[in-house]
């Protein structure tokens, strides 16, 4: 999984999966889309209005939580 963000477009991309030629965009409200397949596979979120979206509650850090192994990790977003 990849986070990419374009601070000058204010649009970060979730990439679940690497982009195939027959993915299709699907709207799911005036600040999300997402890179569906076919067959159903979701290949990647794109989030519109960034800043607004990851900034939340945690000041634009990243929480990656590993419940299994009771871990938790933070990278900070940049945004």
């Amino acid at each position: 999984m990849k986070i990419t963000i374009d601070k000058k477009y204010n649009v970060a991309y979730i990439s679940l999966h690497a982009k195939k030629e027959d993915v299709d965009t699907i709207k799911v409200s005036e600040e999300m889309n997402v890179d569906v397949a076919p067959d159903g596979t979701i290949y990647g979120i794109e989030l519109l209005n960034a800043n607004e979206q990851l900034g939340g509650e945690d000041g634009g850090v990243l929480v990656v939580v590993d419940e299994a192994r009771g871990k938790l990790g933070e990278v900070p977003l940049g945004i």
